[in-house]
């Protein structure tokens, strides 16, 4: 999926073929889902060269969320945001939250799985010790903005500071403007990375949008340098 995926799992997970499991479900998502790899299920689709029928069940799947998540950000989420089919804003953090999920299936209640800095957290870190997430500041590179912490929970940053412009504004088809990053943070990765990307493309619009968000809270940089949170994201602090 174009990034480095690392796993914070106990012996267990290795031992009983959990981790190893997880790993051949990332490689799986990055074969059907890659707009890279000229033979995955989705590059075919947007070619018209297969049908939903044709592909994988979870191709039907992510599209469906991917358009229901559409719906709920106004269109600033997209599977099509540069008019062609690429649901990779959504894919990456549902395939994590899989990998994350096969892990605890094989008996890990306390792990990790990171995908390029967005990270599902299962579990706390030991008894009264919850995860603790460093997010990047985009505009002062090495350093970073804050630290969230919790358990059971999933972090999601949509920005500038590790790739640069690329997060496109569906409505205008250009690269997103007015925000320098935004880190959403909830139950679900798949759905705080999706939640992350439509903040990102809103630009200074997101903040109202944010606010609104059912279980989900935010947290954004401005290219200008200014920082603002939704109310409940201070419970992530500390």
């Amino acid at each position: 999926m174009g990034t480095v995926v690392s796993f914070d799992v106990p012996a267990l997970a290795r031992d009983n073929g959990a981790l190893a499991a997880a790993i051949r479900r990332l490689h799986w998502a990055d074969e059907t889902f890659s707009t890279y790899r000229p033979a995955s299920d989705v590059s075919r689709l947007a070619r018209a060269e297969a049908t939903l029928a044709d592909c994988a069940p979870e191709v039907a799947e992510v599209l469906a969320a991917c358009e229901a998540l559409a719906g709920q950000t106004g269109g600033y989420f997209s599977a099509y945001p540069a008019g062609t089919l690429d649901p990779s804003g959504y894919v990456k953090g549902w395939a994590v939250e899989q990998a994350a999920r096969i892990i605890a299936a094989g008996g890990s209640t306390a792990h990790t799985v990171n995908g390029g800095g967005d990270i599902q957290c299962v579990g706390d870190r030991g008894p009264g010790q919850p995860w603790r997430v460093g997010i990047a500041h985009p505009l002062r590179p090495g350093r970073l903005a804050l630290v969230v912490s919790g358990q059971d929970f999933a972090v999601a940053t949509s920005g500038t500071a590790e790739r640069g412009p690329h997060v496109i504004n569906p409505h205008t088809g250009q690269p997103a403007v007015g925000l320098a990053s935004v880190t959403v943070v909830g139950a679900s990765l798949a759905t705080a990375d999706a939640y992350a990307t439509a903040a990102f493309a809103m630009g200074p619009a997101a903040r109202d949008w944010a606010e609104s968000l059912d279980g989900y809270e935010a947290f954004a940089i401005t290219a200008a340098g200014a920082a603002w949170q939704t109310a409940g994201f201070g419970s992530y602090l500390g």
